[in-house]
């Protein structure tokens, strides 16, 4: 699989470009517009000090990524996550983060073990304190670790992007009744898991994981989050 050049270069959060579709699709996911919010190139080209170009640009960028729809004549939009887009991306997660944890197993070194053990103890240490702000951060680190752990370039970003799509319901879960105290018990499970090469019990782990996590937001309730 080959990138187009543009594609290579939004990605790339070091070039300007890369900077400008960073910034407006962290401000899509993280919630800062409604949807079908205009997204208005010279406002935005304002804010982040550059010019119209690159930011036309990163608009038809995540036009493909599907956060922004471009009305020829008239200008681009919100487009948001929707309550399906979430149960489709966690129905499909638990799949993709099952294979991920399976394949950690067979190649995952000895520092990324010992990297992985770090966060999870910073993670149990930070639970204990209820500091959710900080859970969220190492939750996303852990998958991280684990994803590069997998040794799967293209596994690796779908389930980063993924990750990035249901920030603000994985920002309001992970505070919900119990799920933080939960959710550390079963990466601590996963982690061991992979520690004893343990390729089934790593998969079906993480696999039960996601699906948690779906248990968790259906009882919280997605109208409350989007």
């Amino acid at each position: 699989m080959h990138d187009t050049q543009g594609q290579k270069e939004s990605r790339d959060k070091y070039s300007l470009r890369g900077k400008v579709f960073e910034s407006i699709r962290e401000d899509i996911l993280s919630g800062r517009y409604e949807q079908n919010t205009e997204l208005k190139e010279a406002a935005i080209g304002a804010e982040l000090g550059v010019s119209r170009t690159p930011v036309r640009e990163a608009l038809r960028q995540l036009e493909l990524e599907g956060l922004v729809t471009i009305i020829p004549n008239r200008g681009a939009y919100v487009n948001m996550i929707t309550a399906k887009d979430v149960q489709d991306i966690y129905v499909i997660r638990s799949m993709l983060e099952g294979l991920c944890a399976r394949w950690a197993t067979e190649s995952i070194t000895k520092e990324q073990l010992d990297n992985l053990e770090e966060t999870l103890c910073l993670t149990e240490h930070h639970t204990e304190k209820q500091n959710y702000e900080k859970l969220y951060e190492l939750d996303s680190l852990f998958h991280e670790q684990l994803y590069e752990a997998g040794g799967s370039r293209i596994l690796r970003h779908i389930l980063s992007d993924f990750h990035d799509y249901v920030k603000m319901v994985r920002k309001a879960t992970i505070s919900a009744e119990n799920r933080s105290v939960k959710s550390t018990q079963e990466h601590r499970a996963i982690f061991e898991a992979v520690r004893d090469r343990d390729a089934e019990r790593a998969e079906s782990l993480a696999r039960e994981h996601v699906k948690h996590t779906i248990e968790s937001i259906q009882a919280y309730g997605l109208e409350k989050i989007l």
